[in-house]
């Protein structure tokens, strides 16, 4: 299918003073942020392409093109004129139901050589189980690419009889290493598993590549212990980046009724779900232990409550927009939108709520190659938008 570039051109523009969020009065300490107001910066909001079916993960071709999943089980490439392409053949078989599909992408540190692309996506399991994979695929350079020699890498066990909070999120590291954000697919019962260490289900993993264990994982030797995890006790993990400076990992995950969190997964550390959150119950109960911290359990940098429905999220160093660097951008999906977050190392100092009126749910968030902000719409005519400061 091909979608003409019609809307190539048209532009928003939005002034950044007037959508600032008022959401972070309510935090509490350590994580609340004081708002800050910043100088007025309009922005142009450009559609790149549209017709894309509840989109979930961009990734940025050396040749200028786009790289992006669709949730019911579609890989397609994406021209910067706006022409999108059939769908990819190779991709593996999904399970495209609920929340589950085809979910995130990202391409090798190394891909103009070897031309690997990796994907997370929900795999059928025996019965009606499934869970998180990831596989990789060489992609072609034929006229008609597609993906071959695909292997799956990494299978999150075990699988479970839910279609719900597979995360996930695909990081690779400054040494090579791939992490792979999890979710604990939401039911009682399951969701205790994020805090056991038999279970891959609310973890953070890191593997090799070739979905191999590094030797200095902290759990790798463990008896018991699942040796591909690197961080536990979370949630439903839906965004993830690398910190420009430090190299450090940074996860956000959704809460329940409340408590969307910021973490910054270390090695071995507990970051508390279902034990303690800033959350309720959708019914309004308490969770666990109704408290929002713990000893031995890792308090989040900042966190949302009511919830935005936290989605992909990207550390902004680019010139296109010169005074959001430094910041890092968060997708809302439950309350729709743009959140930058003002940083001084790892304490959150400020929040501005942007691209509110666009009333579309906000599902990626990625910084191109030109130093543009690029972002998915998760709908059923979802759309890719690049986002630089309006001259």
């Amino acid at each position: 299918m091909t979608h003409p570039a019609i809307e190539i051109g048209c532009f928003m523009t939005f002034p950044l003073r007037f959508a600032v969020s008022l959401l972070a009065l309510s935090l509490a300490p350590p994580a609340a942020a004081q708002i800050v107001e910043t100088e007025k910066t309009n922005i142009r909001v450009e559609a790149v392409a549209s017709g894309l079916k509840h989109p979930w993960g961009v990734a940025f071709l050396p040749d200028g093109n786009f790289l992006v999943t669709e949730r019911p089980g579609f890989l397609r490439i994406v021209t910067p004129e706006g022409k999108v392409s059939s769908a990819l053949y190779g991709v593996p078989e999904v399970v495209a139901r609920g929340q589950g599909g085809l979910l995130d992408v990202a391409l090798d540190p190394d891909f103009e050589k070897n031309r690997l692309v990796y994907l997370t996506y929900a795999e059928k399991g025996e019965g009606n189980t499934n869970g998180t994979a990831v596989a990789r695929g060489h992609l072609t350079e034929s006229l008609s690419p597609q993906l071959r020699n695909v292997e799956v890498i990494f299978r999150q066990e075990p699988k479970k009889d839910s279609h719900l909070h597979f995360g996930s999120r695909l990081v690779f590291d400054n040494e090579g290493h791939l992490f792979v954000a999890l979710g604990e697919r939401s039911r009682v019962g399951m969701r205790e598993e994020a805090q056991e260490l038999n279970s891959h289900l609310g973890k953070v993993v890191r593997i090799m590549p070739d979905g191999s264990v590094p030797e200095d994982n902290p759990f790798a030797g463990v008896e018991g212990a699942r040796p591909e995890i690197w961080s536990y006790g979370h949630r439903n993990q839906q965004g993830a980046a690398l910190h420009p400076e430090t190299g450090k990992l940074w996860t956000n995950e959704h809460g329940p009724r409340g408590g969307d969190e910021i973490n910054i997964p270390e090695a071995g550390k507990n970051y508390g779900w279902p034990v303690v959150t800033h959350g309720r119950e959708y019914s309004g109960l308490a969770v666990g232990s109704g408290k929002s911290s713990a000893p031995g359990m890792e308090d989040p940098i900042h966190h949302w409550t009511p919830s935005i429905g936290v989605s992909g999220m990207a550390f902004y160093t680019g010139d296109a927009i010169p005074e959001w660097q430094g910041s890092l951008l968060v997708g809302g999906l439950a309350r729709p939108g743009i959140y930058r977050l003002t940083l001084n190392g790892e304490r959150v100092t400020g929040e501005e709520r942007l691209l509110a009126d666009l009333g579309s749910r906000i599902r990626d968030v990625r910084q191109g190659p030109d130093g543009a902000i690029y972002i998915l719409t998760d709908e059923e005519d979802g759309k890719l938008l690049r986002i630089v400061k309006a001259e």
